[in-house]
């Protein structure tokens, strides 16, 4: 005997049933109406009932599964943004007084032109008063009740119309005959006693005929300030933006309504700072990078420009989640806030710095600590200010010492020498020569500092890297390093020391950073060449303004940031200073850094040089000493002959190079053969094939140099020198 069963229908979601099979798809069909439970003893009819309800779709959403039992609330702010924030509140007030000021001022000036247009109106404007008094003392405005009352024979109410007329205008004659009695009594009055005030009131009077008289469609004062009004953001224009884009599954939730894709608001559209923000939900699958993507678009659906439309993802909740800001004005037209520290303040580098401004004015902070950092753009978009204001910031910290290196030789670092320690602009040899040597320097610094990071008690420096206490230690002497390469290109693609530059660089890259040293690098012409991959990969703070494709793009941000939707491709020409960061926070952002021009740097290295004579740091370029001997270091002429012996006519390059790392590791250390070659092209040692044994004493024909022509160019370098 079978025992009865019965299964309950799933319960409805959202109006519709959910009848959904986990192994395959059923079709749904209706249910049967309900029958009697069968007797126990009827097996067929068991039989019967079991076959009809297996043709039901089988239900997956159990009516008693318990809930997560996880809720999250977010309450509004009571007080309004821009009243929360000492800034915000300042910079309304500011634009209110601005605005009112501006107006004032503009009135005022015109104040005598305005008199005279009015004074030439006032007798238009005393008919005027001529003829709307009359039409009030007669009482035209109800001649059309009585008209009507006329038209209609309807005499009992054209009656009741005419005494009322007559009435009112017996008591406005009154009023008026009255009132010109006593108003010329009250003039001549004023004539005899006071006639200054008269003069006063018939100006007034005068001004006030004038302003009933002027045109309507030209009043005689106009605006001080003519607005283009924006648009209030609504959900309706947010959703025509987002239908605008082209995404399938955007456009078809639109259409059916939003709720049933998982596209709708999920708070109210506010002001935020100087624009809305509207928090959405996307469509299943959609995420905040597709809207990213479609940037150009979104923003013709809005009747926005550009530089307004700004969507992000919401890094507090799920990966569907987009928060779109859309500004007032362009953020290259936007006022920013005043850096910070453009007039007091001191920095630690272990902590967050406010560098800059996000689309919304917020501030932005950056941990220049424990990072290495990559900036590029082309030419004339803000680069090299952007690295000028991050020195800057390191010099504000009296403990730092500072590294700057201008290879386009304009001296844009040049408000920074009072605080360098090492410090040089230009592209000449010399010049050259003066940074490898500084970079060696940090060479040896970087063995100095593992030495003294191993050697410190656990307790001391349990994570093997140097912190804010350490650095303040001046016996150990880990202060922070900063090092800024302006065109770092030139340097790495140098022919005979731009090997060595590349490989120091990247070892301060990799390294580097635990042990209290941070290295920046700034170039326009973003490629493999001018910024080698083991800088670009392992760098972690990012700032990418304007390139021009996605090669440029991801060399700067990282890999696939491109097709991430992260695209400082999309900046325009007026965008300067505007650039992705990436590095500082879970997702890259959008950031405006504050300007700091020359003079203003040059007050805030006043401060920080002043700060630094309090402390004791006051070091190298700064008191006018430089690397030790960086000339000696690159005589690769006089290193070459003292490897070849004088019984030697001719050599390989290859040897030369073996024998010069032998010589002196520390400088020509993973040279090659080729690296030589480079290295003595310049000088005008030409290379030739020279005839030698290997190892195995096989005889072959490899490129290599004669030693008399080496000394040649030796003798030729130094008679030009006695001349000059």
């Amino acid at each position: 005997m079978m025992t009865d069963s019965t299964i309950t229908p799933p319960p409805a979601v959202n109006g519709h049933d959910a009848q959904v099979s986990l192994l395959k798809p059923v079709p749904v069909q209706p249910v049967p109406e309900p029958r009697p439970a069968p007797a126990p003893a009827d097996a067929a009819q068991d039989v019967e009932d079991i076959e009809d309800i297996g043709e039901r779709p089988v239900a997956v959403d159990p009516p008693d599964l318990p809930a997560p039992g996880i809720h999250e609330e977010k309450r509004r702010p009571i007080i309004p943004a821009w009243l929360r924030s000492k800034a915000d509140a300042l910079a309304t007030a500011k634009h209110a007084a601005g605005r009112a000021g501006y107006a004032t001022a503009y009135h005022g000036i015109r104040l005598p032109w305005y008199s005279a247009q009015l004074a030439a109106m006032a007798p238009r404007g005393a008919a005027r008063l001529i003829r709307e008094t009359g039409r009030w003392i007669w009482d035209r405005e109800a001649a059309p009740l009585r008209a009507a009352a006329v038209r209609a024979e309807d005499a009992e109410e054209y009656m009741r119309l005419a005494k009322l007329r007559a009435d009112r205008v017996r008591l406005r004659g009154l009023v008026v005959a009255v009132a010109a009695v006593f108003g010329t009594a009250f003039a001549a009055a004023l004539y005899v006693l006071a006639p200054g005030w008269l003069y006063a009131a018939a100006s007034v009077a005068v001004l006030a005929l004038g302003w009933a008289g002027q045109p309507k469609d030209a009043p005689v004062i106009g605006p001080a300030v003519l607005r283009t009004e924006v648009q209030k953001l609504t959900s309706d224009i947010v959703l025509r933006g987002l239908d605008a884009i082209g995404n399938a599954k955007i456009s078809a939730a639109i259409k059916k309504g939003g709720d049933m894709n998982g596209l709708r608001f999920v708070a109210p559209i506010t002001r935020d700072g100087p624009g809305y923000r509207a928090d959405l939900d996307l469509p299943y699958g959609v995420t905040p990078e597709d809207i990213m993507e479609a940037r150009k678009p979104l923003a013709s659906g809005l009747r926005r420009k550009l530089g307004c439309v700004w969507p992000a993802p919401d890094p507090d909740e799920h990966e569907g989640r987009l928060v779109l800001w859309v500004g007032d004005k362009p953020m290259n037209e936007t006022t920013k806030p005043a850096w910070p520290l453009a007039k007091a303040g001191t920095v630690d580098l272990f902590k967050p710095v406010v560098f800059g401004n996000d689309q919304r004015m917020r501030e932005v902070s950056v941990t220049l600590m424990f990072a290495s950092v990559v900036v590029g753009s082309i030419p004339r978009m803000g680069k090299t200010f952007l690295m000028r204001l991050l020195l800057l910031i390191a010099a504000l910290d009296p403990r730092a010492e500072i590294h700057a290196f201008d290879f386009k030789g304009t001296g844009d670092f040049g408000a920074l020498e009072p605080v360098c320690h090492r410090y040089r602009a230009g592209e000449e040899d010399e010049d050259i020569a003066y940074v490898l040597a500084a970079l060696r320097e940090l060479k040896d610094e970087l063995r100095r500092r593992a030495k003294v990071i191993k050697g410190l008690p656990r307790k001391v420096c349990p994570e093997s890297k140097v912190t804010s206490t350490l650095a303040g230690d001046k016996r150990l002497r880990l202060h922070p390093i900063v090092v800024g390469l302006d065109e770092c290109q030139v340097a790495f693609e140098h022919e005979t020391h731009g090997a060595e530059i590349e490989s120091i660089c990247t070892d301060l890259v990799k390294r580097g950073p635990a042990l209290g040293i941070v290295a920046m690098f700034g170039t326009q012409r973003p490629d493999a060449k001018s910024l080698p991959t083991g800088i670009s990969s392992n760098a972690v703070l990012r700032f990418c303004l304007k390139v021009m494709g996605q090669p440029a793009n991801d060399m700067v941000l990282g890999t696939s940031m491109y097709k991430a939707g992260y695209r400082a491709t999309m900046f325009s020409r007026s965008d300067r200073g505007i650039c992705w960061m990436a590095g500082e926070g879970d997702e890259p952002r959008i950031v405006s850094s504050a300007f700091v021009d020359a003079p203003a740097a040059e007050r805030i290295v006043t401060r920080a040089r002043k700060m630094r004579e309090e402390y004791g740091n006051i070091t190298g370029h700064a008191i006018g000493e430089g690397p030790d001997d960086p000339g000696a270091d690159f005589d690769i002429l006089a290193d070459v002959l003292a490897v070849i012996p004088a019984d030697e006519e001719a050599v390989w390059n290859e040897r030369i190079a073996a024998r010069l790392a032998d010589r002196r590791p520390d400088v020509y250390d993973g040279w090659t053969g080729a690296q030589v070659t480079a290295a003595l092209k310049p000088h005008g040692v030409a290379t030739a094939q020279v005839w030698g044994t290997t190892d195995d004493g096989e005889g072959k024909n490899r490129r290599g140099i004669k030693r008399a022509d080496v000394a040649a160019a030796i003798t030729a370098r130094d008679g030009k020198k006695a001349a000059g």
